[in-house]
């Protein structure tokens, strides 16, 4: 989709988008016809219409034997318009234009904002690719409409502000688009050798560098936990480590982002229901997230050094699979007795921890996992659960999840659950039956040590049963521009 600004009025629109503020004036509109604005005062007067924040009103003008769309949607009031405001009105917007088969669009502002040039720029691209996304690649009949170009019509006093923050709104969509095709890929193309293939391209068309280790590799690592989950697939596991080092300075500091790779989760022994299962080819949208985000900071050139680590495998059921009761010898050196082999995310999680924090020596670390129905229950699924040891690095997330979109919600790490989890035989147990969202993020930690660290739990937020907001049906890509942004906001942090 081109994205870029209008430099002269055009006497014929396709699609026209007005994004109003309540009691907004059309006529102080630039670069519209004057028949399109007798149009908008009309149909306004004879509808009833309030520009009320997200409302939209459709119809069509028919000028010189030419027929136009026309979409009006509201921002509500002016004084409270922000970021978020502009991003959802303008997903309602052109989700409508969209619906109505529009080839190409002209976008209108009418009302003062106190966004920045590069703020709009990027709201507008990165919202606009973002509600285009469908994922239609499986269907012999495909609806091949697609939103070629929108225009923005306005003057801005600085172009090239609005031109970068386009180019930077393009970055964070693209790459939150490549992890919902990976998220939206069937288990029997997308499993750990297929996703470390994939892992490669991107790291060779993005510009970080890659290695994978075979199954060989992770034993000698004694990353036995990791393992025992994948011992009932006949698919290898893989260990996907990407770095992107872009601040040279000796004293800048090094981001683990961990992410979750289940490629297809069936529960094991304890198995999940068939609607439980249909869904588990999205337990690796936490790797998927990793991966999107490395491309997108590598584009992006951000001043930051990060490691992205995947512990890929399935979760299957055979006569090689692990069971409950087992105990099993971490990576760490700390004993787990499994009592439910279907929390088997953080047993991949503590090894891959473990490496990042033991081998690659890196000063903070942000897991990222599908990890419990637990955080889905408490907070739906448009927020995301959190979880941390370090204040400043929650503060800077939160500020992240308000800049973009992405919700997190804080969940406290209560040191007495911990009490749950501990086991006659072994240091641990791998599930506790209360606050399954915060045991498991307990879990987690004792694997951790002292780093600052923090859990997302994106259960609930990494797949739509319907469009909403930015996000379509299916995979939402949730945790890609949520990191990219927090990684921007450390570019300029060393040690």
């Amino acid at each position: 989709m081109k994205i870029d600004l209008m430099r002269k009025p055009v006497e014929y629109m396709e699609t026209i988008i007005i994004m109003m503020g309540e009691n907004g004036d059309v006529d102080a509109l630039e670069h519209l016809p004057k028949y399109v604005r007798d149009a908008v005062v009309a149909t306004v007067k004879e509808e009833e219409f309030k520009y009320e924040f997200a409302a939209v009103k459709s119809f069509s003008i028919l000028h010189a034997k030419k027929r136009s769309k026309v979409v009006l949607c509201g921002v509500g009031n002016p004084d409270e318009f922000n970021v978020g405001k502009f991003r959802d009105s303008l997903a309602v917007a052109v989700r409508t234009a969209l619906s109505a088969e529009a080839k190409e669009a002209w976008l209108f502002l009418g009302f003062e904002n106190s966004l920045s040039e590069v703020s709009l720029g990027h709201t507008l691209a990165e919202t606009a690719l973002l509600v285009a996304y469908k994922f239609d690649k499986y269907l012999e009949h495909k609806k091949n409409h697609k939103l070629e170009a929108i225009h923005l019509a306005m003057i801005p006093k600085l172009a090239r502000n609005l031109n970068r923050g386009i180019l930077e709104g393009r970055i964070y969509a693209e790459a939150t688009n490549m992890a919902r095709d990976l998220v939206n890929e069937p288990a029997n193309v997308i499993y750990p050798e297929t996703l470390a293939e994939f892992a490669k391209k991107a790291a060779l068309k993005y510009g970080f560098s890659i290695e994978v280790f075979n199954q060989d590799k992770i034993k000698r690592l004694k990353m036995d936990a990791f393992l025992s989950v994948a011992k009932g697939s006949e698919k290898e596991a893989k260990l996907i480590l990407m770095h992107y080092n872009g601040n040279s300075d000796p004293k800048a500091q090094t981001i683990a982002l961990v992410g979750k790779g289940l490629t297809y989760d069936s529960g094991g022994y304890c198995i999940k229901t068939a609607q439980g299962m249909l869904t588990m080819k999205s337990d690796m949208a936490g790797a998927a997230a990793v991966i999107g985000t490395m491309s997108a900071i590598s584009t992006l050139k951000l001043k930051v050094n990060v490691v992205g680590v995947v512990a890929a495998c399935e979760n299957m059921i055979s006569g090689e699979a692990y069971h409950n009761g087992d105990i099993l010898r971490s990576m760490s050196g700390k004993t787990i007795e499994v009592i439910n082999t279907d929390a088997e995310g953080r047993l991949t999680l503590v090894d891959a921890i473990h490496y990042a924090t033991s081998r690659l020596k890196v000063h903070k670390v942000i897991d990222i996992a599908t990890l419990t129905g637990a955080a889905a229950g408490a907070l739906g699924n448009q927020i995301t659960a959190v979880m941390g040891n370090d204040t400043k690095m929650m503060t800077k997330m939160k500020e992240a999840a308000d800049n973009t979109g992405e919700l997190v919600w804080e969940l406290p790490l209560h040191k007495p659950y911990l009490e749950a989890l501990r086991s006659e035989i072994a240091d641990l147990k791998n599930g506790a039956p209360v606050a399954g969202a915060i045991t498991a993020g307990l879990f987690i930690q004792e694997f951790v040590g002292s780093k600052p660290w923090l859990h997302l739990d994106i259960a609930g937020t990494s797949l739509k049963d319907k469009p909403n907001g930015v996000n379509p049906f299916g995979a939402s890509g949730v945790g890609v521009r949520l990191l990219t942004q927090f990684l921007r906001s450390m570019g300029a942090k060393s040690a």
